[in-house]
């Protein structure tokens, strides 16, 4: 179940231990359609200037501003043309950092969810990886900088059920250009909504 409203200052911390905050969370975005909340059950690090993988390696632009703080935003970039990924800020301001959204569990506004992922055949695929999550909470590029920790923000971050670190598993990352075999890719063990890996594959921009 959700809780309370993260602080800032629970996510300002290195985007490797946020990974570990973050599973077990709940996302909840609301729109003129309705609420959907979904408890997040993978998720991927990312560093900034000390990371070949990041969207901040090559330092600071106008594509990756949020991603540089403060932290307890919501990062969303646009990939093949086509789908969205979403990622939660960490780290002091100043400092790039983020973490990946990669699959969760809906466990409020299934109808919602499902209206806005006709093609899931089930409920487990409904935020099955990180653009069908996107797609299910009904994020999008006017997301992008969404203040988590806001109760007003139309997207926002609420603690959930602490998860045993024997339940966590790790592993590398998926479908980056470099540092691909860093095991920063964190899920929960037991949920059958943890997306397939696979390693490799098409080449996309780093995040």
């Amino acid at each position: 179940m959700s809780g309370r409203l993260f602080k800032r200052e629970e996510l300002a911390i290195d985007p490797v231990d946020l990974a570990f905050v973050l599973l077990g969370s709940v996302l909840e975005t609301t729109g003129p359609e309705g609420t959907v909340a979904a408890r997040l059950v993978e998720v991927e690090a990312y560093r900034g200037e000390d990371d070949p993988a990041s969207h901040c390696y090559r330092g600071r632009t106008p594509r990756n501003e949020v991603m540089w703080g403060p932290a307890g935003h919501l990062y969303v970039y646009f990939v093949y043309g086509m789908h969205f990924c979403a990622n939660v800020v960490g780290r002091e301001d100043g400092d790039a950092g983020a973490v990946l959204l990669r699959a969760a569990e809906v466990t409020a506004g299934p109808e919602l969810a499902r209206s806005r992922r006709r093609a899931a055949r089930t409920d487990v695929d409904l935020a099955r990886g990180p653009a069908r999550l996107t797609s299910a909470l009904g994020i999008g590029r006017q997301h992008n900088g969404a203040d988590l920790v806001d109760p007003a923000s139309p997207a926002r971050l609420l603690t959930g059920e602490e998860i045993p670190p024997e339940r966590i598993r790790s592993g590398p990352r998926v479908g980056v250009a470099a540092a691909m075999d860093v095991p920063w890719r964190f899920w929960i063990e037991d949920s059958p909504a943890v997306s397939a890996y696979r390693r490799g594959g098409r080449v996309r921009p780093a995040k």
